[in-house]
This record gives C-alpha cells, sequence and structure tokens, in this order.
C-alpha cells in the first residue's frame, strides 16, 4: 500500500512562514512528478506547485516568489518552504505524486490533506 504523508502545517500569522513536508512510502520505486495542491472550502483544488524528478519546478501565479518547492529522491520526500504568508494562502494542502508501482506501472497518488491556516 502507498502513502503520501504531509507534516508541518499549523496556525501562522500573516507575514509568517511554514514549511510543509510529504513522504511517499510504502512498496514503491521510484517517484517521478510531486507536487502541492490546495482546496478551500466550496472552491476547486488549484495546483500551488510542481516539481520533476529532474527538478524543474512550475508555480501558481499567487506564490511565484513566495513559495520554493524542493525534493530528496533518496528519500522520496517533497517540501514545500512558505513564505510571506497571506490570508487567501489559507486551505488544505494536498500532496501529490506519481509513483512507480513496481511492476503495475506509474500512478497518481494523494495524501490526506492538512491545513494551513493565515491569520492573526
Amino acid at each position: 500500500q502507498v502513502q503520501l504523508v504531509e507534516s508541518g502545517g499549523g496556525l501562522v500569522q500573516p507575514g509568517g512562514s511554514l514549511r510543509l513536508s510529504c513522504v511517499a512510502s510504502g512498496r514503491i520505486g521510484v517517484t517521478y512528478d510531486m507536487g502541492w495542491h490546495r482546496e478551500v472550502s466550496g472552491k476547486q483544488r488549484e495546483l500551488v506547485a510542481i516539481i520533476t524528478r529532474d527538478g524543474v519546478t512550475i508555480y501558481a501565479d499567487s506564490v511565484k516568489g513566495r513559495f520554493t518547492i524542493s525534493r530528496d529522491n533518496a528519500k522520496n520526500t517533497i517540501y514545500l518552504q512558505m513564505n510571506s504568508l497571506k490570508s487567501e494562502d489559507t486551505a488544505v494542502y494536498y500532496c501529490n505524486a506519481d509513483v512507480d508501482l513496481l511492476g503495475v506501472g506509474t500512478q497518481s497518488r494523494w495524501g490526506q490533506g492538512i491545513q494551513v491556516t493565515v491569520s492573526s
């Protein structure tokens, strides 16, 4: 069974920082594209940032210059450093990964989500 587990969320004041982590574990081979999405109640889930296995990154315009995505392939882990946080960054953040399932093929998996709240 494949699991993606997020950590690092919580409550932070506007202008503050948080660092999210996501670890992929289980009977897996390599992880390919990995990324972060976020969802606000009543709205569609949106892309925040993606990173390829080779380190190529894509960001949503709303987070460019404030958020940085990175990864450690040896640990099947990605990170999201979030700086200069704004109230509109408040959402549930989901980790997503394209994972080699060792003989089954590559499939997309999602984490359970973690709450980030930006408020004074």
